[in-house]
């Protein structure tokens, strides 16, 4: 099988053998859902887990990040952490010391609490391997919002910029590779600290969009890029869509990046920006809700019926919107006989 997610029929299959026996489990698994939702009563218990697999440093901050963006997702309110930290026979005690540091730093930064969590030195591993589970609450359990809540005819909006976290890795760790093909001291710096400006943090933009009380849906943008994100929307929705190209945002230095790789900036890594989808009439209020937070929205497009199919229009007229088997990141790596750090 390929590096990356498993396809979606696959993992469809896999997961409708699955039964929630608990009552209690609102959301469970499912395509496109990134976190399971637990009535506690008086609150929603909100869970998530996902692992940093395609990074080879800063693996302690992406994984509090990406655990704690889903969470924002939901509107829930991200509260404790508990990391699995896998590490090669080559690690050093330094390496480990510096992605606890780094684990502990996130979690501080939005305030999160590490819980528990496991570590241990694994035979086969080429890298350290972070996985997290994030877990939070939401107190106004009627407000919830999930992956599948788009509804037909809500415009799709996007946030700050699609591939920002793949740009900031291939920056960070193959500049030697982009600088042969004539991307500019200067723009590689500033893709590598992407990571921090304008960062793969959404909780802000979460909140701003949660507190507009407009949403339907809220989904980030990971693996597969800004495509897969709203493959995976349609599919929990059960409803078609439509996306412009043109008006997907995209940093001038991941275009750059992108274009030296060969690489489809819509199909890369993209933590950092958020899809919601909401009426058409809420959206100039969603917008100045995010401005109002120092994060920039997009509309992009529309969601419709699920016979309607799902299209992408670009310059070159409308077609059926791409697939990712799997990341333009993990595509590179492996068609150029790069290897996982």
């Amino acid at each position: 099988m390929e590096t990356g997610k498993l396809p979606p029929d696959v993992l469809e299959e896999l997961l409708s053998n699955l039964e929630a026996a608990d009552p209690r489990v609102l959301v469970g698994p499912g395509v496109g859902e990134d976190c399971a939702v637990v009535d506690m009563g008086d609150r929603l218990l909100i869970a998530k887990s996902d692992p940093i697999t395609f990074a080879g440093d800063n693996v302690g901050r992406y994984v509090v990040q990406i655990n704690a963006n889903d969470v924002a997702c939901t509107g829930g309110v991200p509260c404790w952490f508990l990391p699995t930290v896998l590490l090669p026979t080559s690690a050093t005690t330094e390496d480990v010391r510096t992605i606890f540091a780094d684990i502990a730093e996130a979690c501080r930064q939005i305030g999160v609490t590490i819980i528990g969590g496991h570590t241990e030195v694994t035979d086969g591993l080429p890298r350290p391997i972070v996985a997290g589970t994030m877990l939070g609450e939401l107190k106004d359990r009627s407000r919830l919002v999930s992956t599948g809540g788009a509804q037909d005819g809500d415009s799709i909006i996007v946030t700050t910029g699609v591939a920002i976290e793949g740009a900031a890795i291939l920056a960070r760790e193959h500049a030697a590779e982009l600088r042969s093909r004539g991307i500019e001291g200067t723009a590689l710096e500033t893709a590598a600290s992407y990571l921090d400006d304008p960062g793969i943090n959404v909780l802000p933009a979460a909140r701003a969009l949660f507190e507009t009380n407009a949403v339907h849906s809220m989904h980030d943008v990971t693996e597969g890029g800004l495509i897969t994100a709203l493959r995976e929307i349609a599919a929990a929705s059960n409803l078609g869509l439509v996306a412009e190209a043109d008006s997907v945002p995209l940093l001038p230095e991941c275009a750059a990046i992108c274009e030296a790789l060969g690489l489809d900036p819509l199909g890369l890594l993209g933590s950092g920006a958020l899809i919601a989808t909401m009426p058409a009439g809420d959206v100039p209020r969603a917008l100045r809700a995010l401005d109002r937070v120092g994060v920039t929205g997009w509309e992009i497009g529309q969601m419709m019926e699920r016979s309607d199919g799902l299209w992408l229009i670009d310059r070159n007229g409308e077609r059926t919107l791409p697939e990712f088997r799997r990341d333009e990141l993990a595509r590179y790596l492996e068609e150029s006989s790069h290897s996982f750090r």
